[in-house]
């Protein structure tokens, strides 16, 4: 009965062993299992960061594109801007200059025509009118009315 005990109970154990390596080997495929479903949800994870990572820079880089390429089209209108508002000013300075040329020019000649009336007039009335003289001209000796000879005033 000893041996039969014996046996039963190396059978049992056996039976356990058998038991312990089945359980044993079902816990080694659930965690080999979740070990996989691990990495590759880690690895669509990482995908997924780097495709996003990717498409911000994308991104970034074509705002800084952008931008850059809107900051020269503004510098550029800016300077042409200035340039026409400087050929304008150059423009309106030149034609106040030439204005103000032709104004003096008229001026002078209207200054000078008086100092000729106004020395004929002188002589005409001293009796120093020489009428051979081409400096004398006699239509300008009555411009001014004062300095008529024939004025009482005087």
């Amino acid at each position: 009965m000893a041996s039969h005990q014996n046996q039963d109970l190396s059978h049992k154990a056996g039976e356990l062993t058998g038991q312990a390596q089945v359980k044993k080997d079902e816990f080694l495929n659930q965690a080999s299992n979740m070990s996989q479903s691990v990495q590759n949800k880690a690895s669509n994870a990482s995908q997924s960061v780097q495709n996003k990572a990717s498409s911000a820079s994308q991104s970034t880089q074509n705002k800084a594109s952008s931008a850059s390429q809107s900051t020269q089209n503004k510098a550029s209108n800016a300077s042409q801007s200035a340039q026409n508002k400087a050929s304008d000013a150059s423009h309106t300075a030149q034609d106040i200059k030439d204005q103000a040329t032709n104004l003096l020019q008229q001026t002078s000649e209207q200054v000078k025509n008086m100092a000729q009336g106004a020395a004929e007039a002188v002589k005409s009335t001293l009796g120093m009118n020489n009428p051979n003289d081409p400096n004398s001209n006699p239509s300008n000796a009555n411009m001014n009315p004062s300095i008529n000879p024939s004025n009482p005033r005087i």
